[in-house]
């Protein structure tokens, strides 16, 4: 595939900490390095313990390749290659524990994506899976905007996301889906238990008929203002804090 580039300091640190192999340059913003940034200073430091030579260079060259928002750093390297529907059974099968699955149907927006995956790292999510296609996909906005944790949590393009869900369920995965309907259940009246996957829909349209269908309950996010629905990313940061609750409160 060919490399993208990766900007900020959060994705540069967590490249080099997770993929450092697949960094291919590494440029560096001159008149920060010159006033000696700590944080930048530690990420040379980091680089140069993996063989890589930080380039200073100026800001026009930075941001020609990596936009305005690089925090004085940028780094050309190989995608991360998701995983596909066999990596995500043996994976289930090495943990020693109940899963936690955030499930995106159908995300187009990468910034959403970049944010989805930024809660899904912070409460311990244990995977994230999304249709191969009609998703954003690890873009450089995606990863820019998950601030790292595109490279930490374990993430997954499935070529039918329908029969994924079946297999879960196989697995004793309950499918937990959002959304409002005659057979909804408010989110906080709901009491997680044992191993759970969490559907959110796309921007807009919500999940498909046909993922809603395989959903073993469906969640509604309760809402007493004006406001109909909320961001993708930020429901799932609803949803993922009260549905992880007991697992960080034994953490």
């Amino acid at each position: 595939m060919k490399p993208i580039w990766f900007a900020g300091l959060h994705a540069v640190e967590s490249l080099l900490r997770h993929r450092p192999e697949a960094v291919l340059e590494l440029f560096v913003l001159d008149s920060r390095a010159e006033r000696g940034e700590d944080r930048l200073q530690r990420l040379c430091e980091q680089a140069q313990a993996f063989g890589l030579r930080p380039q200073r260079v100026a800001r026009d060259t930075l941001e020609k390749h990596a936009g305005p928002q690089h925090q004085g750093v940028a780094a050309r390297a190989r995608p991360r290659m998701p995983g596909d529907e066999h990596a995500l059974l043996s994976h289930l099968d090495r943990l020693g524990h109940d899963p936690l699955l955030l499930v995106l149907d159908g995300v187009t927006d990468p910034h959403n994506l970049g944010a989805c995956l930024r809660t899904a790292d912070a409460v311990g999510v244990d995977g994230v899976i999304v249709p191969r296609r009609n998703a954003a996909g690890l873009t450089p906005v995606a990863c820019r905007s998950a601030a790292g944790a595109a490279e930490a949590v374990p993430y997954f393009e499935v070529g039918n996301l329908a029969r994924t869900l079946d297999q879960l369920r196989e697995r004793g995965v309950w499918i937990a889906g959002t959304g409002r309907d005659e057979h909804s259940q408010l989110l906080h009246e709901f009491v997680p238990a044992g191993a759970l996957a969490v559907v959110m829909g796309a921007e807009g349209d919500g999940m498909r008929r046909l993922t809603r269908d395989k959903c073993d309950y469906l969640l509604e996010i309760p809402m007493v203002g004006e406001v109909e629905s909320l961001n993708v990313s930020v429901a799932s940061a609803v949803v993922l804090y009260h549905l992880a609750r007991p697992r960080l409160q034994r953490d």
